[in-house]
């Protein structure tokens, strides 16, 4: 089997589809084919549940599951995927190629949709391992999934575009609400990027509970653990805090992982999606866990009993001395935790400096990051973001630039980092407070929103902000493939929403407006 189709991650081929023997991301052409096949018995088993009122937790967990395990980055592991398509027991199975093969703007309408349920799936997994569940959520799963497998028009899958953002956004708040209750609320943390002497883990991923196990696991055993990539929030939570070897963050965004991690002398945890195909350098000291899962890698089951991960630890010994490590700018420090409860706790100051002049607007820059070239943009926007206004950010975008030290404005750090990629939900309730506090529409506001993308949580996200009205996104480093002519001139015509261009000239439009 050496033919695949994907084209699901900015990164696709020639920006048209993975095609032949293996994508640009790794993954072969017989984990692509499994892939398919997993989302068709997806497909299958919410037809049959759809309309049932009554559904097991164990059946939504397979489902969720299997949509998390087809993101880009999570699982490249033939096997794994085999056993949870086994584990469906779809009554029948979708073939996935009847929606690649479709007229353009039906697979267009339907790509996004499936992959909006991919990135939310995720969300919804990290709830569920906190104990969080939404009937309606779930039940939106099984009612999409089941629409993407009949023979709608485009008439009647651009609502459902929408409804994913609508359901989407219920379930960023239901992952708020997990993560808060079980760890706090996020105060604004400074972050060293310096590892020190000694043996040390490495966390990366985006789940919370796996870091607090290890956390628990790893006291007074003289380890230290570092956060990579979308772990750096942790970092805010108190109860995670208090664990004084929690110590700083390790390197920078995913894209950098096979550069940052050649010959490091600890092992590395993955928690979630943004795994690379590792380096014989460092691919016997690669763990992963829950559903990520790699060819000839440790993994840690459901037990969560990281042992080997701490053994691994203790035998490599870390780094002599203490090893320097800066962000792409050069910084030796970065902060994060300004999410909606300190914003909002602010909100009458931030309102009264906007109303004195002393802030002049609000970027929020965020998103995925990524390979790219063209990626560099974002530096350089915000750089050149006016000297009296306030960055926004959140996801591993930010890593382009949350190492710069722009000072402050009105008090406040002029770059402000809300947190992983679900806490968009964070920047959301910011936008529709001040919104309120100023009495007028979000899309009036000094409020401006420049968006990377890469995998399916962008695109949740994406449909998310559609479906709150929200106009004028620009999006890069480049529109998805999946996103036909058609469809795109729809979404401009009633959003506005377009490509970046340079700094200086978007800079001069959203400033404009």
């Amino acid at each position: 089997m050496n033919e695949m189709f994907c084209f699901q991650c900015e990164q696709t081929a020639g920006c048209k589809g993975c095609m032949g023997k293996a994508g640009v991301c790794g993954k072969s052409a017989e984990v692509a084919h499994l892939q398919d096949q997993l989302t068709g018995a997806l497909i299958g088993l919410s037809k049959s549940i759809k309309d049932q009122e009554t559904v097991s937790d164990a059946v939504w967990n397979i489902l969720i599951d299997g949509l998390f395990m087809t993101i880009t980055n999570v699982n490249f592991d033939a096997e794994s995927i085999q056993k949870q398509i086994d584990a469906v027991h779809a009554p029948s199975i979708y073939d996935l190629n009847q929606v690649w093969e479709d007229n353009e703007d039906i697979r267009s309408l339907k790509s996004l949709i499936l992959f909006g349920l991919r990135g939310m799936a995720a969300y919804a997994h990290h709830a569920a391992m906190l104990g969080y569940q939404d009937q309606e959520v779930n039940h939106f799963f099984a009612q999409a999934l089941a629409a993407i497998g009949e023979d709608l028009s485009g008439d009647e899958l651009l609502p459902l575009v929408l409804k994913t953002g609508e359901i989407n956004l219920k379930c960023m708040a239901l992952l708020d609400q997990a993560n808060t209750d079980s760890y706090g609320n996020p105060v604004p943390t400074t972050v060293p990027l310096t590892i020190e002497k000694g043996p040390f883990i490495v966390v990366t991923g985006h789940d919370l509970k796996d870091l607090k196990l290890l956390l628990e696991q790893t006291k007074d055993k003289g380890i230290n653990i570092y956060t990579h990539g979308e772990m750096l929030p942790a970092h805010a939570y108190p109860e995670l805090k208090k664990y004084a070897h929690l110590k700083g963050n390790f390197g920078t965004a995913w894209q950098n992982q096979q550069k940052e991690f050649d010959q490091i002398p600890a092992p590395i945890l993955f928690t979630t999606n943004c795994l690379m195909p590792p380096r014989l350098s460092y691919k016997d000291r690669v763990f992963t866990t829950d559903v990520v899962s790699f060819p000839d890698v440790q993994h840690i089951d459901e037990k969560k009993d990281f042992t080997p991960l701490i053994e691994k630890a203790l035998e490599l010994g870390g780094y002599s001395e203490d090893h320097e490590m800066t962000g792409i700018n050069g910084g030796h420090e970065v902060t994060t935790g300004f999410a909606h409860n300190f914003v909002l706790d602010h909100a009458g100051e931030i309102v009264e400096a906007v109303k004195a002049g002393k802030i002049s607007h609000f970027f929020l820059v965020g998103g995925c990051d990524g390979a790219k070239a063209g990626r560099n943009y974002y530096t350089e926007f915000v750089k050149q973001t006016p000297k009296d206004s306030i960055v926004l950010t959140l996801a591993c975008g930010k890593y382009r630039f949350n190492d710069l030290d722009l000072g402050t404005v009105a008090g406040f750090p002029r770059i402000m980092d809300v947190g992983q990629c679900n806490d968009a939900y964070s920047a959301i309730q910011i936008a529709v407070a001040l919104a309120k506090a100023f009495d007028c529409d979000v899309n009036e506001l000094p409020l401006s929103f420049v968006l990377s993308w890469y995998e399916q949580k962008a695109v949740c996200i994406l449909l998310t902000l559609l479906h709150l009205g929200i106009k004028n996104i620009l999006l890069g480093p480049s529109l998805p493939a999946f996103i036909s002519p058609n469809v795109l001139q729809v979404l401009v015509d009633q959003y506005q929403i377009g490509p970046i261009s340079t700094p200086e000239e978007d800079l001069k439009k959203l400033l404009s407006k």
